[in-house]
């Protein structure tokens, strides 16, 4: 009980700063505690540490030189005010990872779990910083250079940053790991240390250039299959102003018309699909360099 009562005040003091700062909304401060209490009160301080280093760089990037930002977050349909949607499709995969990995202990869980949050720290790291790109981005699938905002468009910046977000996830689980952050849950026999948890998943997978492997090569996976359903099927609308191609139902101060894309196939939903891809690739990555 005591676990799951540390989880709720941490993420309740750390979700409550997020809504004072406005980085997240009602709902989306009372999703984080719910995710937050779960992720530490079922796993450990290395699963609610990863989610940690997702929110807290993602929040300060979505911060940073905002008013640059601020004409490009008109198109999308999340800006850096988190709701309980984007809460839960940035975190909400990881968390059922983490339950599984308490109700069914394998090394499998946490190499997908490591690839998970490095697409959801690409993604943003990506967008985030790819805004600031001095070049127009061009899109995925031609090469083409399209105008920035554009869904599909993608940088060499916003590339390279994805790349070191997922490095930087990597990075962070080897040091949760090192420093006794343990994958095991609270959940008796579960609970493990850090170093019995590198033996058990096996050391090259878990060494510092394993997990920095998992980490960029499943962030940068995930991120690029996030341009890719953005650029075919994600749900679009048109500007009747502007004529631009944007995530949002008003732009110009007008409502716009829907232009492509499924109808069930939101941004949430992208964000959603691209962690699993990148949960994968990490994972079959993770499970031949431990086999």
């Amino acid at each position: 009980m005591l676990h799951w009562l540390i989880g709720f005040a941490g993420a309740a003091a750390i979700a409550g700063l997020a809504y004072l700062k406005g980085s997240l909304s009602l709902s989306g401060m009372m999703s984080a505690v719910i995710m937050g209490t779960i992720f530490y009160g079922a796993g450990s301080a290395f699963w609610f540490g990863l989610l940690l280093v997702f929110f807290i760089s993602s929040t300060l990037l979505s911060r940073w030189k905002k008013e640059r930002k601020h004409e490009l977050e008109q198109s999308y349909a999340k800006t850096g005010r988190r709701d309980a949607g984007q809460v839960f499709a940035n975190g909400g995969l990881g968390m059922l990872v983490c339950l599984g990995y308490v109700i069914a202990p394998d090394p499998l869980w946490i190499y997908a779990y490591i690839g998970i949050m490095a697409t959801v720290n690409s993604d943003t790291w990506a967008t985030e910083l790819g805004s600031l790109s001095r070049k127009p981005p061009r899109f995925v699938l031609t090469g083409r250079v399209v105008p920035k905002g554009t869904s599909g468009g993608v940088s060499l910046l916003g590339s390279c940053a994805a790349l070191a977000a997922g490095c930087c996830i990597g990075l962070s689980a080897w040091l949760l790991l090192q420093l006794g952050g343990g994958a095991g849950g609270s959940q008796g026999a579960s609970i493990s240390a850090a170093t019995d948890t590198v033996t058990a998943i096996g050391a090259g997978a878990v060494s510092l250039p394993g997990l920095l492997l998992l980490g960029s090569a499943g962030g940068f996976a995930g991120a690029l299959a996030d341009s890719v359903l953005g650029a075919t099927v994600q749900k679009m609308y048109r500007c009747r102003v502007c004529g631009q191609l944007v995530e949002v139902k008003q732009h110009c101060g007008q409502l716009t018309e829907r232009a492509r894309g499924w109808r069930w196939m939101t941004n949430d939903a992208v964000n959603l699909i691209s962690s699993v891809a990148g949960g994968l690739i990490a994972l079959w990555l993770g499970w031949s360099l431990g086999s």
